[in-house]
């Protein structure tokens, strides 16, 4: 598992790339992510470009990065699921709490 983070020119949207399998030994590299930057940003994209697995931890540190960037007003989107991937993010009716393609 590799977690790389990625801020726009502006600084206003952060992208934090998954590789391989996205899951509870990821929790602390994740949350650094998105929880030591100097300045919040507004949005969020999560690249599951490279991420071959997804387990419910992984679905429980969605929900906090959700929390973290605001709850309902969060602005996330998770990109670039294979469809293993995104038939789990559907099942768990993720599609109502973020932006997925």
């Amino acid at each position: 598992m590799t977690i790389s983070t990625t801020k726009s020119a502006d600084g206003t949207e952060l992208t934090i790339r998954i590789a391989g399998r996205f899951d509870f030994s990821s929790h602390q590299a994740f949350r650094e992510a998105y929880e030591n930057l100097p300045v919040k940003p507004k949005s969020y994209v999560i690249d599951m470009h490279e991420a071959t697995y997804l387990d419910s931890s992984a679905l429980g540190m969605l929900l906090l990065l959700r929390d973290y960037a605001g709850g309902d007003s969060a602005r996330i989107s998770i990109q670039h699921c294979n469809n293993d991937v995104k038939k789990i993010l559907t099942i768990s009716n993720f599609e109502q709490l973020f932006k997925i393609s």
